[in-house]
């Protein structure tokens, strides 16, 4: 059996860490003052600034022949091509079909995949053009004014996200609710603002059975036929995105407004689905199509380039470099662009549901580490928040800075300290204080910050929906590629279902005293019952008195204890 850690290119790069492990990255660029234009490539509207790492030309070589000796090469191309590569569920995994804009067929099991792709676009085109035009109407007449999309995980982060990154495109009579959280004061809080009469709600599940997502379009629904009527049409006011028809059916929702995607569309990699519905009735059908464009340009170059031109790939042996052989264990993302304040979290999916595997393909245990953690937030805030960690405490984090290079009419002068801040942090990151230079004491400063710490910098020309779609392919590709080289399955998620099953266990054994948890688990379900029961026989009492004649003793309960 291989072992990827016994192997010759994983052992020379175990030895390399300790050979460079004291070499500073600004001195790489004192030896080779041509190093920035070496170690950084545009692909499209995307510019990647990777010299800042502290990553020598022998190590760089030495990842590069990583991949070479990984399956990089074949299991691309089967993804591609769509054979099954998400070996534990048995199926083909094709978000890349989904912004595929090339012509001719794609077959998945002796079928043509794209005709039925095609039709799902020309259906989200439809519809999306009638609800923006005013064309689609609610129960009363009234054209849509608010879109509510209700769903949880890949089905929320990723149009959430694009929405929000793409609000100066958005419809300006429309405005956008995301719902996902199981807690009902999310829902409550969106529902308080709305009139049924103008509301689309987008109930967005694969399965039409994930608890908090059917939780929350019922509490939807309710809340509908109660402030608009008991014969009010749910249906002029309810869509699906969803592979179950007959369950959106049931619900209420007509047949014509279910849009299909399929089993080999992952949840995270969803938003190039019928998922993105949210985005097209934002930013228009022609700005979701030039967001797949985005995409399918960083997926032809992810095809083509060879590694050492490869952004992804690049990218992907960076993160391998400092989770492997460096020992960092998180990986921050820090958008200088408010506009993309959403993308910490929709990555910190993206990596972490993909990547957190501690077995590979065949079953086995690894024996090294995978995935990292992922986290970060906007600059210029996190300079005032966590950056006071990364410069001076004692973990080893490497940053993404990610800013477009284009400020909004009128706002240049804010852009340009926005970008000049970006720059300044990526370089104090690397270069440190030394000493006591700030005050002109050349002995040793015991708070002076010590350097060498490592980050990237992707710039955008401008935050369009082309580019966006570019930047989000290009993470889907490096956590594909460490993925491969981990050998590991980035297409499954037995975690996520683990949980959503033992939930579900509880819920049903609620009423009942079960043995089958351990005695934290009984304890606090006790605990939970107890509550829900006095809360019960507080609404009975209360609906009581309110129902006795004036004048009626209330009935004493016991106090509690």
């Amino acid at each position: 059996m291989f072992q990827l850690t016994r192997s010759v290119t994983w052992q020379a790069l175990t030895q390399l860490r300790q050979q460079t492990a004291n070499e500073r990255i600004r001195d790489y660029f004192t030896a080779d003052p041509q190093r920035f234009e070496k170690m950084s490539l545009r692909v499209g509207g995307l510019f990647l600034d990777y010299s800042k790492h502290q990553v020598s030309e022998s190590v760089l070589a030495k990842l590069l022949e990583l991949a070479d000796h990984s399956a990089l090469v074949q299991r691309r191309a089967q993804m591609f091509s769509g054979d099954i590569i998400n070996v534990t569920e048995n199926r083909p995994v094709l978000h890349t079909a989904l912004r595929n804009l090339a012509e001719g067929p794609l077959m998945v099991d002796g079928q043509d995949v794209m005709p039925e792709i095609q039709r799902t676009r020309e259906q989200i085109q439809r519809f999306s053009e009638a609800v923006r035009s005013g064309e689609w109407k609610g129960h009363s007449g009234k054209r849509i004014r608010d879109v509510v999309n209700i769903g949880i995980g890949g089905s929320d982060l990723g149009p959430n996200m694009a929405c929000r990154a793409l609000l100066k495109y958005r419809h300006p009579e429309l405005s956008f609710h995301f719902v996902s959280n199981v807690d009902g004061a999310h829902i409550q809080k969106v529902l308080s603002r709305l009139d049924p009469a103008t509301t689309l709600f987008i109930v967005s599940t694969k399965t039409f059975s994930t608890q908090e997502t059917l939780l929350n379009a019922k509490t939807a629904r309710r809340w509908f036929l109660e402030t608009a009527g008991e014969d009010a049409d749910v249906g002029a006011h309810f869509i699906a995105a969803s592979t179950n028809k007959k369950a959106a059916m049931e619900f209420g929702i007509r047949e014509e407004n279910i849009f299909e995607f399929w089993a080999w569309v992952g949840g995270r990699y969803s938003m190039w689905s019928s998922i993105g519905l949210p985005i097209a009735l934002s930013i228009g059908f022609e700005g979701f199509m030039e967001l797949l464009e985005g995409a399918y340009e960083m997926d032809r170059h992810f095809l083509t380039a060879p590694s050492a031109e490869n952004m992804p790939v690049l990218m992907a042996l960076i993160g391998i470099w400092y989770i492997n052989f460096v020992g960092a264990e998180t990986q921050a993302i820090v958008p200088y662009d408010q506009a993309l304040h959403q993308l910490p979290a929709f990555l910190q999916q993206l990596d972490m549901e993909s990547n957190g595997k501690s077995v590979d393909i065949f079953g086995h245990p690894v024996d090294y580490k995978t995935g990292p953690i992922v986290w970060g937030q906007t600059g210029s805030n996190g300079q005032h928040a966590f950056f006071q960690l990364l410069h001076q405490g004692t973990r080893y984090v490497p940053i993404d800075f990610i800013a477009s290079l284009k400020p909004e009419p009128g706002m240049e002068e804010h852009h340009f300290a926005l970008l000049t801040n970006m720059l300044a942090q990526a370089n104090a990151f690397m270069e440190g204080s030394h000493g006591g230079e700030e005050r002109g004491d050349s002995q040793l400063d015991p708070y002076s910050c010590p350097g060498n710490r490592p980050s990237s910098v992707l710039l955008l020309d401008e935050l369009t929906p082309k580019n966006l779609g570019a930047l989000i392919a290009l993470y889907e590709h490096k956590v594909f590629v460490q993925g491969v080289i981990w050998n590991i399955n980035s297409f499954d998620q037995w975690g996520v279902q683990l949980g959503k099953r033992i939930a579900g266990e509880i819920s049903e054994r609620i009423d009942a005293q079960s043995q089958d948890f351990d005695a934290s688990t009984q304890g606090l379900l006790a605990l939970v019952r107890g509550h829900f029961q006095r809360g019960a026989a507080d609404a009975e009492t209360a609906a009581e008195t309110a129902s006795a004649p004036a004048g009626t003793p209330r009935r004493k309960g016991k106090p509690r204890q």
